[in-house]
């Protein structure tokens, strides 16, 4: 078997995990490069990887590899991605996959035609939870109140986009993934606190189902939530992804202090991501996450933005 030869583009927080998890399929692909235009970082890198080459610029190596995994803030995944695909390159972008719609929209363009995996990094998809969701279908039946909570207190990243680029895009993808709906509209509220973008974001979606959701994420809080509650006539269902748990609470016919407990397995989400992206490449399969996820995800954060911005609610 062909070995797919690859290259990170951007060695920081996120980076050098990606670096790692490139080093953890060796039957299936080898880290060549690690594409780090900062001095500290590229030491850094050199140390970590002594086997992979480390350059300042992905046209250094473009002929020498096979894919590449863009890393970067999101303000270069655009100009990156395209360059990858003219050069018919595999391409796996971190979330999101272009600041705007009309950029995700011209590499859907360029993609078309082309026999090459563009996979994008919705990693949230991959909590076990969500395999044990047939046991608990009667949560996901309309009409049904979902809320998703993102929030965090300040760690300084991802500050050159909105916290909806930023934490929100996680769980607008698993709204969609997860109820296989798109909703029909949007009205949010959001402050900027520490810095100049939206820090703070909370908004209400209409599905034509009857469902409702709230999805709330902040990057300034005291302290650090991520969970997923459902509200409908079968009782109330919540999934705790920070501890991997889920907790039940049906009908009161059961009683009100009957609350189950039900603990799942913490993955490691990139391992996953790495492994289905180099199958895709090797056997021709279609990605575990599209382009077209993708691009329904920054839709929905333009939506979220004009809501914001306007003060009203947003036709989506």
């Amino acid at each position: 078997m062909k070995k797919i030869k690859v290259a990170i583009i951007g060695y920081g927080h996120l980076g050098k995990w990606h670096a790692q998890k490139a080093e953890a399929f060796p039957e299936m692909a080898e880290l060549k490069y690690i594409v780090e235009k900062f001095p500290a970082g590229m030491e850094a890198a050199k140390a970590a990887h002594p086997k992979a080459l480390v350059v300042d610029d992905i046209s250094k190596c473009i002929n020498d590899i096979d894919a590449a995994f863009v890393v970067t803030p999101t303000s270069f995944h655009f100009e990156l991605v395209e360059y990858l695909l003219k050069n018919n390159k595999h391409v796996f972008c971190e979330k999101p996959l272009t600041e705007t719609t009309s950029e995700s929209l011209k590499l859907k363009e360029l993609l078309s035609g082309k026999d090459l995996v563009l996979q994008v990094g919705h990693s949230e998809r991959f909590h076990q939870a969500w395999e044990r969701k047939e046991s608990y279908k009667q949560f996901f039946e309309a009409p049904a109140h979902i809320s998703l909570k993102r929030v965090a207190p300040f760690k300084g990243r991802a500050t050159d986009v909105d916290v909806v680029q930023d934490l929100m895009i996680h769980d607008l993808d698993l709204l969609v993934y997860l109820f296989g709906e798109t909703p029909v509209s949007v009205e949010s509220v959001g402050f900027k606190m520490r810095t100049n973008r939206y820090d703070y974001v909370s908004s209400n979606f209409k599905f034509k189902s009857g469902h409702r959701a709230t999805i709330t994420v902040g990057r300034n809080q005291t302290k650090e939530v991520r969970e997923l509650e459902i509200s409908n006539k079968a009782g109330t269902l919540l999934v705790d992804l920070m501890r991997n748990e889920i907790q039940e609470a049906l009908g009161s016919e059961l009683g009100p202090e009957f609350v189950s407990l039900d603990k799942y397995e913490k993955r490691d989400h990139l391992l996953i991501e790495h492994r289905h992206f180099y199958d895709s490449i090797l056997n021709h399969k279609a990605p575990i996450v599209s382009l077209e996820d993708g691009l329904l995800a920054v839709k929905l954060i333009d939506k979220v933005i004009e809501s914001v911005t306007s003060g009203r609610e947003v036709m989506i």
